[in-house]
């Protein structure tokens, strides 16, 4: 069975015509070309697919493509270009926060929506006290980001990455 899906991707409407078990991220990388956004174990376990929807962080193995009727999409593709980087995407190539890049695009868009949850006032499992805002500090990010692995452990680059974007210096 095929269903119809209007969707923004980086800024662009799609309107596709999809088979309805086709994943986001299968739609993206098949249907859209946009293949930045990995496939990694497909079971929403290493983050290396990770794509914001609607300003939200979201593993895109692991949802329908039909789900997302009207929603806005960015990948990697999305937020940067090699000659107009993202500074997210600057900082990473500053602080070597990446090293065989396969997961990179996943850490990239998770970094940035992880700084817009700070920023928001979302606490996570170790924000000390949930009256209180946030801050950007190591274990923060660490707890937001432990859904993204990376095999080759750039782990504290990608803290010293974000760190520098979020302006602090944690």
């Amino acid at each position: 069975m095929t269903a119809r899906v209007s969707i923004e991707v980086n800024g662009a409407k799609q309107k596709l015509e999809l088979d309805t078990r086709t994943s986001l991220l299968d739609a993206l990388r098949e249907n859209l070309k946009l293949t930045g956004t990995k496939k990694g174990c497909d079971h929403g376990q290493c983050g290396a697919c990770t794509v914001i929807v609607d300003g939200r962080r979201i593993n895109s193995c692991l949802t329908l493509a039909v789900m997302h009727e009207g929603a806005r999409v960015t990948t990697i593709e999305g937020l940067g270009t090699p000659e107009a980087m993202h500074p997210m995407q600057a900082a990473f190539v500053k602080h070597d926060g990446y090293q065989c890049g396969y997961c990179t695009p996943g850490q990239v868009c998770s970094a940035v929506a992880v700084l817009e949850e700070i920023r928001a006032g979302v606490p996570s499992h170790v924000t000390p006290d949930l009256g209180d805002r946030p801050k950007v500090t190591p274990e923060e990010l660490r707890e937001r980001m432990s859904g993204n692995i990376c095999r080759c452990g750039a782990y504290s680059n990608i803290v010293d990455a974000m760190t520098e974007v979020a302006g602090s210096r944690a």
